[in-house]
């Protein structure tokens, strides 16, 4: 009898299929994974009970599958942290959310400073909001510097605490989770009618990202296929958001240096490709243009045109201003050599998206996992070596140029619209399905436990800023604090991603 199960980008299995390992076992078939180059897409809890089932999915770039194991635990289990980095954060939301105790995890501290999902009332919360421990150096000229919560500007509350000597910063810890929105515990039970809008809404800025995991989990559970019009309309969007937001990034890197050229044309481009969203659906970042079974627009002809033509402008201009940065010495000067990455660590720590690419890790769902229209068209991988902001940055533009080329090949090639199909929407009862998307940040991971009316016991999100956090801390080690800023917009992460 096999002790876990293995499924597809997009599948589904039974829950009584997947064995409920005791602790141990499972700690050694998980860590075993990871050892033999599986890593952990989501680990995470799902009440049965006065327990907690724990479970874990491991993806296998080599192979495309993902296997599934689980343990069901009361109070305790024994850490995987210590022998698995990638584990860390994951344990931790796992101490805060259900009251377990991972043995032999180095510190527990409150990820999101959330109220407990289970837990006797009368038992003090682990911490109140916002009060937490910090690492702390002491010695000669050995100083602290505290940024935030609270910023300038329109932007999530996250705070920043350097262990700093001298300008040289020797640790970076940072702390989210001040307006965590309870999104997971408002999904249990669902779908209903405020299901899909929690998902366009995750993130604002990755709505077709987490829309498309969403609808996949659903089409797995309703084992509905979705016409292959709507699934290249999908890869348009999703490369759309891509670009767009990379775009952002650019000129908003080339403003941390003060290089206002690149920035303020690029302010403007990614509007316009924004725009081209709006084209497809009435909405600059794709809400409602995602629904279960396929898509709630389609592309006229005209539309089409439109696109096509405004989209080779849009990337012909960014292209003019993008390229002065890897012109300019002055520029060069700063991103080259700061905030770097070993790609030893990326893999250690489970780095995904332009983080891991920028150092030298093929890692991208659209090739590993591949889903919808890219099971037939691909998108080739681009990577750098250097692990700094100047890799980060450059990845990017690489993956701007791709992407471009992919959209503009799949309207030269679009199916035929097919007739309305109804779609049903009974799901599965206990089973567990699960999707991966590569968003533009990077993996995008969703899975759905069912009950035994087909509702959703639990629902599981992994925004890809969930895994990068850390590799922004660990990157500020031993640089000046005066780059900080210049390497955080080179992750550019979500915190209300992290904050669900």
């Amino acid at each position: 009898m096999t002790i876990d199960r293995t499924l597809p980008n997009g599948g589904s299995i039974p829950l009584d299929s997947t064995p409920d390992l005791a602790a141990p076992e499972f700690r050694r078939r998980v860590l075993e994974g990871v050892t033999n180059g599986a890593r952990i897409a989501a680990l995470f809890g799902c009440p049965e009970g006065d327990s907690v089932r724990l479970f874990s999915i491991l993806a296998w770039e080599d192979t495309g599958l993902l296997s599934v194991l689980s343990t069901t635990v009361k109070d305790r289990y024994p850490s995987l942290t210590p022998d698995c980095p990638q584990a860390h954060l994951f344990e931790r939301e796992l101490a805060e959310q259900w009251r377990i105790t991972p043995e032999g995890h180095p510190w527990l501290k409150p990820v999101r400073f959330q109220t407990p999902m289970r837990g006797k009332s009368n038992e003090p919360l682990p911490t109140q909001c916002g009060v937490a421990d910090f690492f702390q150096m002491t010695g000669e000229e050995v100083h602290e510097v505290a940024v935030g919560p609270v910023h300038a500007g329109i932007i999530e509350p996250g705070h920043f605490r350097f262990q700093c000597h001298g300008e040289t910063v020797h640790h970076l810890e940072i702390s989210l989770g001040y307006q965590h929105r309870g999104i997971e515990k408002a999904l249990a039970g669902g779908p209903d009618k405020r299901t899909l809008h929690y998902m366009e809404t995750l993130a604002g800025d990755t709505t077709i990202g987490h829309t498309t995991a969403y609808c996949r989990t659903i089409e797995a559970l309703t084992k509905s296929r979705v016409p292959a019009r709507a699934q290249v309309v999908r890869g348009i969007a999703l490369e759309l958001e891509r670009i767009a937001n990379h775009i952002g990034d650019l000129g908003a890197l080339a403003g941390d240096i003060g290089f206002l050229p690149t920035m303020s044309y690029c302010g403007r481009i990614r509007g316009d490709v924004l725009n081209l969203t709006a084209l497809l659906c009435g909405n600059r970042f794709g809400r409602r243009l995602i629904e279960p079974g396929g898509t709630g627009y389609d592309l006229t002809e005209d539309s089409l045109a439109q696109l096509r033509d405004r989209l080779k402008t849009a990337i012909t201009d960014a292209e003019q201003a993008i390229s002065l940065l890897w012109k300019t010495p002055s520029v060069l000067a700063r991103f080259e050599g700061a905030g770097p990455i070993s790609r030893k660590t990326a893999e250690e720590i489970g780095l995904v998206g332009v983080s891991a690419r920028a150092c030298g890790l093929e890692r991208d769902v659209r090739r590993d996992f591949p889903y919808g229209i890219f099971q037939m068209a691909h998108i080739p991988i681009v990577t750098w070596h250097t692990g700094d902001v100047f890799a980060r940055a450059f990845v990017r533009w690489l993956e701007i140029e791709r992407s471009a080329m992919f959209i503009l090949d799949q309207l030269e090639s679009l199916p035929a619209r097919p007739p309305a199909a109804p779609f049903t929407r009974q799901m599965s009862s206990r089973h567990l399905a699960l999707a991966l998307v590569e968003g533009w940040r990077g993996e995008i991971c969703h899975v759905a436990v069912t009950n035994e009316a087909g509702r959703f016991a639990c629902y599981k999100i992994v925004d890809p800023s969930f895994h990068n956090w850390f590799g922004l801390a660990l990157a500020l080690r031993e640089q000046q604090i005066s780059d900080f800023p210049l390497c955080n917009k080179s992750f550019n992460l979500s915190y209300c991603g992290h904050d669900l």
